[in-house]
């Protein structure tokens, strides 16, 4: 069963890692794609391409940090695709150290990407799910943002006012029928994990109650399903895709 049919969904930051995976399982659910990327033109064309035979699917350079470029995204999706029924806000970056040594710019940084852009896109995305009575905003924080982490008060931060906003929205929109949640991923395995010391992932499988990394595809389906119309009465959530990390 297809999920998304007749659906057209915005995901930022989709050519690597769980961004990608979410565009992949989307068009595999029938709905059409429009993605952002800051930097690779290469994995943009290469998605793209990969997924064009399937459905409709384009990528858009932009930075989701920049307020007038989010709005600008928004009205090119508009005109080339005519609806935007899902916003995935996907885009994120860290810049991890202890606070002692955090500089200005990294904490800047992190917050713009990962908290500004949330901001930029849900708003500019409101006014055309406004007018369909229509949307689901799926935002992606993370278990540091529930939890904290050392070396990490930057993104931590940012990941939790991304649930506090996600709650705010979701009040502020659902008599509108929108809504709006949030997921918070775990220990993923992804392109950034893969540099990383077996010995350091070992000890992240050991405190996971499941005993494993969680991968990409997990998150993409709670994507799915908090896209979809199973989830028409869920909003103002956040999501734990974690292997019960923090039960």
């Amino acid at each position: 069963m297809k999920l998304l049919e007749g659906k057209v969904a915005l995901i930022t930051g989709a050519t690597r890692g769980i961004g990608k995976a979410i565009a992949e399982v989307f068009v595999q659910h029938g709905a059409k794609v429009a993605f952002t990327y800051a930097g690779s033109v290469d994995k943009a064309k290469e998605l793209e391409a990969a997924l064009s035979s399937v459905t409709q699917i384009k990528g858009y350079q932009s930075d989701a940090s920049d307020y007038d470029a989010a709005q600008k995204l928004v009205d090119d999706v508009m005109t080339e695709f005519g609806q935007i029924d899902i916003l995935v806000n996907n885009a994120g970056i860290t810049r991890d150290n202890l606070l002692l040594r955090m500089s200005k710019e990294d904490w800047d940084a992190v917050m713009s990407i990962n908290l500004d852009s949330v901001f930029n896109l849900t708003k500019a995305v409101i006014k055309p799910m406004m007018k369909a009575k229509s949307g689901s905003i799926i935002n992606m924080t993370s278990v540091v943002g529930i939890s904290g982490n050392a070396g990490q008060a930057n993104y931590a931060a940012s990941k939790a006012g991304v649930i506090g906003f996600s709650k705010s929205v979701a009040l502020e929109l659902g008599s509108r029928n929108i809504r709006c949640n949030a997921i918070a991923p775990g220990f993923i395995e992804t392109e950034m994990t893969s540099v990383l010391d077996e010995k350091r992932i070992q000890e992240w499988r050991d405190s996971i109650p499941m005993k494993r990394l969680g991968n990409t595809l997990d998150v993409a389906n709670a994507c799915v399903f908090l896209g979809s119309d199973m989830a028409a009465y869920i909003s103002g959530q956040t999501l734990n895709v974690d292997g019960a990390m923090l039960t």
